[in-house]
């Protein structure tokens, strides 16, 4: 069901019982005013001579109004508070200041008839009715008028009883009966055509022209929606304002764009595995095939009996070193592009972490001829970042510096306190050195540097890559220069955190 159609519905459903309790509020009033009226008859009656021929005759007095009624059923002209008296006082005189069915003066419906009552609410006369018991409790309590319908409340009064202010007598109340008209009683009270079918037309009418530009806002929203899902959440909702219905659609716009964010980063994780992928497919192949043929060369010349060269075992354990670090540095490299949330920073000892790199490295530079030294302060340096991405960068420069000199050379590590609470960690070489033109694009990945230090074919240049975005992570920096020996220097620079 269409939301105009249910509010519509529901309207309706309201403006129904409005209308019942307005009917029953009109009736109610109709019914005190007639109450109102008709002691006002009585009283009025009695006191323009009714009570001197009721008190000569009590056994068979009743009155009845003389002359025509008014067109149909008799009404005031409209609802006023009854006469303020009480007994003893001086007795109010009827509207107009005319006797009953005089100029001015309330003249009641076909077949009313007065009936006395004594002090002790009982009548002489034998056609008079018999008081019902909530009369008779009412005028016991001191009310000075009373009355009793057929029906509900609504209904209007057909016996009311009413004081008369002298209160003695044979004639001290009186009853004012009118007789049920003919026909079958009414259940309910009929209702006036205006009091429910204007109001709830005009409540429809109000609700379907309030709700138009509301229905025509969600249906542009839901056209805005439909088209910002179809474009795999592009672009954003235009749907503006300060009411619920622009909140809504400010919601659906969050929710998209979080959608769209979770779904590239869903994208960039798997462009990395498959990077990964492919880069741990290529890189390790090389290593593996060159490791095979050592191992190969091995196998037959032991199986000849010749004696198995230092040099060939050199050469298979640093094609092993080589694709361990590789592998180390694939699993660095997807940590790095899965962004923030896959580092852990805590306090970093470099003083370890240094010790720690030179320890791995040193059987690989004693292999090829190369002298490894390194140098820490007295008192640990100390950082707070990733400790495993911080050691591969630091091993990743350490392990160029190796690799790329050449026999007979030298690498030192130095860690170093600087003033203004810094640090630096240098890495540097007497090897073939990077020219000059080249170091800006080093760090750069898939770039290598010229043939000196260039392992060969294959191979993506993470190593100084994988420096450069860890040193970037933790708000460092790293710089690459010539050394003073001749070859490269590579400093990492950071800021020391506050002493705690």
């Amino acid at each position: 069901m269409k939301l105009r159609m249910r509010l519509a519905l529901t309207t309706v459903a309201v403006a129904i019982p409005v209308a019942l309790c307005m009917a029953w509020i009109h009736r109610a009033v109709e019914a005190r005013a007639l109450e109102t009226a008709l002691s006002e008859y009585a009283l009025a009656h009695m006191l323009s001579g009714g009570r001197e021929r009721c008190e000569a005759a009590p056994e068979s007095w009743s009155s009845e109004p003389r002359g025509p009624p008014p067109p149909g059923d008799w009404k005031e002209p409209g609802p006023r508070p009854p006469p303020e008296w009480r007994p003893g006082g001086p007795p109010p005189l009827p509207p107009g200041g005319g006797g009953p069915g005089g100029p001015g003066g309330p003249r009641p419906p076909r077949g009313t008839r007065l009936f006395a009552y004594d002090s002790e609410l009982s009548a002489r006369n034998p056609a008079a009715p018999r008081l019902d018991a909530s009369l008779v409790e009412a005028m016991r309590r001191g009310q000075d008028v009373a009355s009793l319908s057929s029906g509900s409340g609504m209904q209007e009064p057909r016996r009311i009883l009413v004081r008369m202010p002298w209160g003695t007598g044979p004639c001290a109340f009186v009853l004012v009966h009118w007789p049920e008209r003919p026909g079958p009683r009414e259940k309910f009270p009929s209702i006036p055509l205006e009091f429910w079918l204007f109001p709830s037309v005009l409540a429809l009418a109000g609700v379907l022209f309030a709700l138009g530009p509301v229905v025509g806002r969600l249906r542009q929203l839901t056209r805005e929606v439909r088209t910002f899902v179809g474009s795999a959440y592009q672009g954003s909702i235009t749907l503006r304002g300060n009411d619920e219905i622009s909140e809504l659609a400010r919601a659906f716009d969050e929710a998209g764009h979080e959608v769209r964010a979770q779904m590239e980063l869903k994208e960039k994780r798997e462009q990395t595995l498959r990077s990964f992928l492919e880069n741990t497919t290529h890189d390790v192949m090389i290593p593996l095939t060159v490791l095979q043929g050592h191992l190969a060369e091995l196998q037959q010349r032991a199986a000849r009996g010749e004696t198995v060269e230092a040099s060939v075992v050199a050469a298979a354990s640093q094609e092993a070193h080589y694709m361990a670090a590789l592998i180390h540095n694939l699993g660095a490299a997807a940590r790095l592009e899965a962004g923030e949330p896959s580092v852990q920073r805590a306090p970093v000892d470099l003083n370890a972490l240094v010790e720690r790199c030179i320890g791995r490295h040193r059987p690989i530079a004693r292999g090829q001829g190369v002298q490894l030294d390194y140098a820490v302060p007295e008192a640990p340096v100390r950082v707070i970042g990733d400790d495993t991405l911080i050691e591969q960068a630091v091993s990743n420069v350490i392990y160029n510096a190796v690799r790329y000199n050449t026999r007979g050379g030298h690498v030192a590590v130095v860690l170093e306190r600087l003033p203004s609470n810094t640090f630096r960690l240098r890495v540097l070489d007497d090897g073939p050195g990077i020219p000059e033109n080249e170091l800006p694009h080093v760090v750069e990945r898939r770039v290598r540097g010229d043939a000196a230090r260039t392992r060969g074919p294959g191979g993506h240049g993470l190593g100084l890559n994988i420096a450069w975005r860890v040193s970037v992570l933790h708000d460092w920096r790293l710089q690459l220069g010539p050394s003073e020996y001749g070859g490269l220097q590579v400093d990492f620079l950071g800021e020391l955190p506050p002493p705690s």
